[in-house]
Order: C-alpha cells, then structure tokens, then sequence
C-alpha cells in the first residue's frame, strides 16, 4: 500500500511531497514475480533479478493523449549540464542510495483503491518495458559489473502478451482479438499495395 503521507501537508510545511521512493514496492516485486520460487513467478523477468532498478509513489496519476496514466516505467539518463546532472544524480541517491537505470513510477491514489489483480498487472506491465539488450548473435549482454544491460521495449501490441497471459485482455485487446477472429474487410494484398514500406519490401 502507498504511504498515507503521500500528497498531504506535513506540520511545518506549506508544501506537499508528491513524491516518495517506494523500496518496498521493489522487495515486493522481486519477492512476487521475479525470484525463483515466488508466488506468482514469472520467468519472463529472470533478467531483472540483480538489475539496477528502483519503484516510486507519485501522488496521483496524470492524462497524456486522453488517456490516464497509472504507472510509468522510464529510463534513468541525464543529459542536461554538470551541475544539473548532479543534483539529479543527488535526488536518487537521497531517495534509493544508488542511481537506478531504470524508474518505475505508480499513482498511489489508484494503487490505494485498485484490486490485488489489478495492481498485480499494473507493476508486471512495468516490469515488461524492460528487456535484456541482446548481441547480433541473439545473446544477452551484461555490464562490466555483471549487470544485465537493459533498454526500454514498446507493447507488443497494445499491452503485453505476458500481460494478457496472466491477467486476461482489456477491452482494447478483446476488441482487437473479436476484429482478427473475423474475414479482413480489405484484402491484404490491398493493404500492401497501399504501404509504401511494404512496396520498398518486394521492390
């Protein structure tokens, strides 16, 4: 559960924290998901084992593109000026005592009201954004320290197949599985006539 702090006035200040590291969020996932033997194991995260990753509350969620955002996975990179960098390499360090490379920020206030199911699904749909980077040969590449070398990975479709696995589809994923059970109203030939990346393919 998100601390009941979040987003409040505390004695003494005229200003909310809308922000608060959640290590525990962390412990939890990796003790749910991640580990071998977990509860609810999955072997799709075995590469966020000893990745260098950290959980944040925010207060509340935000609207980008007419949609409300719960949760964000981002990667953690500086690049503005030195002293810029070093203040924000100072918050981490103040917030989780090392500098992630990747951040995974969740609304407490729909962490606070949602199902277990739901929130489940909301943290493995972070967890999913990052993916081992991989060599031309299709292995898995590793920092000099050991650390799995990570980068950020788009839905696979408009979720994650993992996602949809474990927790079932939302209404975007139905509607898109309900259109592919049915005949193509446009033949796919006719579709790529039309694409210009399609063309640059069979030229």
């Amino acid at each position: 559960m998100p601390p009941e702090t979040i987003g409040q006035f505390a004695d003494g200040k005229d200003w909310a924290e809308a922000y608060i590291p959640a290590p525990e969020v962390l412990q939890w996932a990796m003790d749910t998901f991640v580990l071998e033997g977990a509860p609810l194991f999955n072997e799709d995260h075995g590469h966020l084992k000893d990745a260098p990753i950290a959980f944040l509350w925010a207060a509340g969620g935000f609207e980008k593109q007419g949609r409300w955002v719960l949760g964000q996975c981002e990667d953690v990179t500086f690049r503005c000026g030195a002293w810029q960098k070093g203040r924000q390499e100072q918050q981490m360090l103040q917030w989780f005592g090392y500098v992630p490379s990747f951040l995974i920020t969740l609304a407490a206030d729909y962490c606070a009201e949602c199902s277990d199911a739901e929130f489940c699904a909301l943290v493995e749909h972070e967890l999913y954004h990052m993916e081992q980077k991989t060599n031309a040969e299709g292995e898995p590449q590793f920092t000099d320290e050991g650390q799995p070398k990570l980068k950020l990975r788009g839905h696979d479709v408009e979720e994650f197949v993992g996602v949809v696995r474990r927790y079932g589809a939302n209404e975007v994923v139905k509607a898109m599985v309900e259109a592919a059970n049915k005949a193509p109203e446009v033949a796919k030939i006719n579709i790529a006539r039309a694409c210009g990346t399609c063309l640059l393919k069979s030229a």
